[in-house]
Formats: C-alpha cells, structure tokens, sequence
C-alpha cells in the first residue's frame, strides 16, 4: 500500500501522515527499490492506534498559521542566495558579509536585520534559530581561474569553511546548503573536498552534491557550480532535495538521436550582424570577478559588438546584473563613497562573485518541499 492509500486507510492527510515520520513520532515503514514507502496492514494498524491515541488534529485542515522557515545566510555577497530562498518563501533571519561594498548592497535590499562582518568573530548564540543555514565560502583559493598553485581548503579565503563548520557543530540546524566552484571537486586531487565531506559526516550530517549550469534555469550565462546539501541526521534528504523521482521531457526536442543537432550555445546571437548593432551572444561565457580597468584577459570573452563601426564595447554592469539574473540596478548602493571606475570595479567584482538567484530559488522550492513534507518530493 502506497502513501495516499494508507493515509486514506488511517484516515489522515498524506501530509500529515509524512510530518509524523518527519518529526520522529511514528517508526517509519519499510520503502522499495525506488525508495517509496510501501505499507503493510501492521504497519496501518501501528500507526492508526498512534492516530487513535494522540489528540492532535489533522493539519492539513487547520487554517494556515502562515509560518515561515528561516534562513541564516553566511558569506552573503549581494544576496543572490537569499534572494532566491526568500522568492521561494523563507525568510532571512541574519547575513554575514566582509565586503563593505557588498554590505552596503545587503543593507539596501535586507534593511534592519541582524548582520555581521567577520564569521570569525560569530558565535553560536548570536545566530537567529534558523532551520536552514546557506553559504558560498570563497572559492579564491579553488577556482581554476586562478593563475598558479591553489592553496585549496588550508588558504586563506576558501579555508573560512572551517570557520562555517564550527558554527554548524554547535548550532546544528536541519539543513546546510554550500556553493563553490566545480574545482572544489578536484582541488588537491580531490583532497580538500574529502576534507569537507568528512568534516560534515563528523557532526552527523548525510552529505550530497551536484553540478548544475545556471544556463538550464533561464540565466542568459553558462556558470557551473556545485552545489552542496548537507542534512542533519537524515541520510535520505540530500537526495531527495538535489534529484528528481524521474527524467523529465527535453527542453528542447530536435535534440534527440533522430533530431537536428542544436548549434553550439555560444554561437547564437542576439541582434542583427549585418546591422549596425549592438550584436551579443545568447549565452554569455561565465563572469568572473573583474575590475574596470581593462587588462586584455579579464573580460575578453563576453563582448558586445557593432559590426558596421567595427567596435566593440565590454558589458556594463547594469548588463552584468542581467547576466547574472539579478534586478535591474540591484548593485547600485543607497549611498556609497565610490564613484566612476571604482563603483564600477566594486560592481564587477561583486557581480562575478555571486550566486545566481535562479539556482538558488530551485534548491529552496525543493528543500521547503521537503521540509513540509510535500509527497511530491518523495
């Protein structure tokens, strides 16, 4: 017997049914190769004699209480993280951010709650209960972008993951979700990931992963990042929050084994070549973080042209934001002391370093599924 079924047999909703096993107040039941939960009759007459004793009523019929989960947000950046899990119905309880730049951008869009520079200097006490703590530690010392050796998890910057681990051990909240750059993967001949996957398991937490390109979420960029999904004590969460129950159908249908092959995303264009412009790719190449002041390698990829005076021109950030996924002027400052070249530095550098909201908002849809026990994410 199925979830619903059962449900029906007790005489509750499924979603009741799943927050018991949730919340740990019934046993729960054995599952099938396709991990459903598949019921017995002793199974139904177990938890109709909890249903029988227990006062408590059928949720699913109450009316809403309109509680929201919180969410803690750790190496904020300009929020493209808390955007995207606040556009999914959670809200920010707190943020941690050592960029004065990207702080002013925070306090713009996040005014008036709790906010701290350096997680250094965070202690448990001071973080807001949150059920969900987010982060994209800095992945300076992981990317491959980065010229020479990678100092990997012991650098300075991507080593602040340990200081992210020492607050999870003493607060310990339901969910942590971490962003960093596929070479996270392979840093170190995949040394340092280990080094993260174990500190998560030491302080109970099932761990899973994946990859995702923000081009398959409707971001007009190719940027690849993984993304982490660490559960406390549940070692079926990761899956069912990072994967699909099953393949869905193509995004696009002449990409079949019979179909005409689609051209390569970097060679379509927006705009007329023959015109006077401007003429921009479809798909922009990953942004990284970049200053204003032209260097002949930072942002060579990602032009905008005009084919019939013969120049070319970089993104402004304003595009950028575009790029990225962002609001319109979502990096402009209420108030600022940089100005010209510099703001637009700050703006760039902010921007490459961001997560996009898109991916964000995905992965909130499917933990908040998750954690009120949606059967849909089963």
């Amino acid at each position: 017997m199925r979830l619903q079924e059962a449900a029906n047999e007790i005489g509750v909703s499924a979603i009741t049914l799943k927050r018991w096993f949730l919340n740990n107040k019934i046993a729960d039941v054995a599952r099938d190769k396709n991990d459903w939960r598949v019921f017995t009759k002793t199974d139904i007459e177990r938890i109709k004699k909890f249903y029988l004793q227990t006062s408590e009523p059928d949720c699913e019929y109450l009316p809403s209480t309109g509680t929201r989960h919180r969410v803690a947000s750790f190496f904020s950046g300009i929020g493209g993280f808390d955007l995207g899990f606040e556009r999914a119905g959670f809200d920010i309880s707190m943020q941690c951010e050592i960029e004065p730049f990207c702080n002013s951008i925070l306090e713009k869009h996040w005014p008036g709650i709790p906010r701290f520079s350096d997680i250094k200097e965070v202690t448990n006490d001071t973080i807001p209960t949150s059920t969900v703590w987010i982060g994209g530690f800095p992945c300076q010392d992981l990317s491959l972008a980065r010229m020479g050796k990678r100092a990997g998890l012991g650098g300075s910057k991507s080593g602040l993951f340990h200081e992210f681990a020492r607050l999870a051990g003493e607060g310990k909240p339901r969910i942590l979700v971490i962003e960093n750059v596929a070479g996270l993967l392979n840093s170190h001949q995949g040394r340092d990931f280990a080094v993260l996957l174990s500190a998560l398991a030491e302080l109970g937490y099932a761990v899973g992963w994946r990859t995702f390109n923000s081009k398959n979420f409707g971001v007009p960029q190719s940027r690849q990042r993984v993304y982490i999904i660490a559960c406390y004590r549940d070692g079926r969460g990761p899956g069912k929050i990072l994967f699909e129950p099953k393949c869905g159908p193509r995004d696009n249908s002449k990409s079949g084994s019979n179909g005409k092959k689609s051209p390569p995303p970097f060679q379509e264009i927006v705009g007329d070549p023959s015109g006077e412009g401007p003429v921009i790719q479809a798909i922009a190449y990953c942004l990284y973080a970049t200053s204003a002041r032209h260097t002949g390698t930072d942002w060579s990829r990602n032009y905008v042209c005009y084919p019939r005076d013969g120049m070319v021109r970089r993104l402004i950030p304003s595009e950028c934001e575009g790029v990225m996924s962002f609001p319109k002027g979502w990096t402009i400052p209420s108030s600022h002391e940089l100005t010209g070249d510099d703001l637009d530095s700050a703006r760039y550098h902010a921007l490459g370093n961001a997560i996009t909201p898109p991916v964000a908002e995905w992965l909130a849809t499917r933990i908040k599924n998750y954690l009120d026990g949606d059967s849909a994410i089963n």
